[in-house]
């Protein structure tokens, strides 16, 4: 599915903000220390954690409908969306660390030619792989 509208349940913190929590979606919760944090953390929890469920795999439930769930004292219930494509395409697209080993000498050449040696890898594995850009956005 490409877009979630999930409840999620305001309650004040004790002394500022909010905790944010979803009550379909038990592990997902966030707070703010203002409303407009707690609505902006609110909704990148929500995306991680169904982009989590995604990946693994898990029944992601249907959300209840925000009329039945019931606001504690001074709280209030929203309703906060997940846009996934989005989602999926920056965590796709997102730097990840990798260690490689080299022999020192090669290492030490690069260095002193000044290779950027992320950017030659990601373009080695790409022709390696066979893969373009209209290739990568096929999937």
């Amino acid at each position: 599915m490409d877009k979630y509208l999930f409840p999620a349940i305001f309650e004040p913190g004790e002394v500022k903000g909010y905790c944010v929590t979803f009550p379909d979606l038990p592990g997902c919760i966030t707070e703010g220390d203002t409303l407009e944090e707690a609505l902006h953390m609110a909704k990148d929890a929500l995306e991680l954690h169904l982009y989590g469920m995604e990946e693994d795999g898990d029944y992601i439930p249907d959300p209840t409908p925000p009329e039945k769930v019931k606001a504690p004292e001074g709280g209030f219930v929203t309703i906060i969306e997940a846009w996934m494509p989005l989602i999926r395409d920056e965590m796709a697209n997102k730097a990840v660390k990798k260690t490689l080993t080299i022999p020192k000498w090669l290492n030490d050449l690069a260095e002193k030619k000044q290779v950027n040696f992320s950017h030659l890898l990601q373009v080695s594995l790409k022709k390696h792989l066979g893969i373009n850009e209209k290739t990568r956005l096929k999937g």
